[in-house]
């Protein structure tokens, strides 16, 4: 991957073939040899002109106006983050030599913070690495341990995919957060290390990533299946880190006077003695 990857041309094509005919409100005649739209529909409903659209497709151009953007956010039917993503796409960029990993650091006052936290929490990096974790996010997940990595984890370990019973939709989720996370950053050998691996590894990851969805990961429920505790529903806050781009401190934590707070209550106690 470098600074000559198509990265606009690929998200345009793969969220294309998302889309049906029936979606556009386009009527379905004869046979089509691809599901979703064809270029020259989608020119068609963005106003613009076949050919133009093919050299979009192509890399040939790669530095249309917001106008033509935001006419295939509509066609493509994006909602606001992939909108935004897109639009972050077509922006003129100076060409850059790849550089290389910066190693990411939690602030010490973070660090401290995230051990003395009665819930579990952990920072997360940019490339979802974690880089800091307590006892008891550790106790939720043996995975949650300075060193490991989110993606890795939910795709290729079997105990971390047990954990949630809405396994598939966690993964999707979590592909959408981390494109959205690295934005058009793909020159890094973290990001190429990563990516190449799982995507050889995990051919669900390889199709999840095939699809180009983006999302923002925010703050949402998350349904744990816990082998001793069995079910719990905790709250995941993600909190941006001051004066450290890119990290992100997670926390999870039960609705009050639930039966969740009390198995996580239970586990804190049983961690304590």
């Amino acid at each position: 991957m470098s600074d000559e990857v198509n990265l606009l041309g690929d998200y345009v094509r793969a969220r294309r073939e998302l889309v049906t005919p029936d979606q556009a409100g386009i009527p379905s005649v004869g046979v089509r040899r691809v599901s979703g739209l064809r270029r020259e529909e989608v020119a068609m409903l963005a106003g613009i002109s076949a050919d133009y659209y093919l050299r979009l497709e192509q890399g040939r151009d790669r530095n249309p106006s917001t106008q033509v953007l935001e006419s295939l956010a509509r066609v493509l039917q994006l909602d606001d983050d992939a909108t935004a993503y897109l639009l972050r796409l077509g922006a003129d960029k100076p060409r850059r030599r790849r550089r290389r990993s910066r190693k990411e650091t939690v602030p010490p006052g973070v660090a401290k913070l995230v051990v003395t936290l009665a819930l579990p929490a952990y920072v997360e990096g940019r490339y979802f690495d974690v880089l800091a974790a307590n006892a008891l996010a550790t106790a939720l997940s043996p995975r949650l341990v300075a060193g490991g990595n989110r993606l890795r984890d939910v795709f290729l370990d079997p105990a971390e995919q047990a954990l949630y019973p809405d396994w598939e939709d966690a993964a999707q989720g979590m592909v959408a957060g981390f494109r959205e996370s690295v934005g058009t950053d793909t020159d890094d050998p973290r990001f190429i290390e990563l990516v190449g691996e799982l995507s050889l590894a995990s051919p669900r990851f390889s199709r999840l990533w095939a699809r180009h969805d983006v999302n923002t990961c925010e703050g949402t429920p998350k349904h744990i299946d816990h082998p001793q505790l069995g079910g719990l529903w905790l709250n995941r806050e993600r909190l941006a880190v001051s004066g450290a781009t890119g990290q992100t401190l997670v926390v999870l934590h039960p609705d009050p006077g639930t039966d969740s707070a009390d198995k996580l209550a239970l586990l804190a106690s049983v961690m304590r003695t």
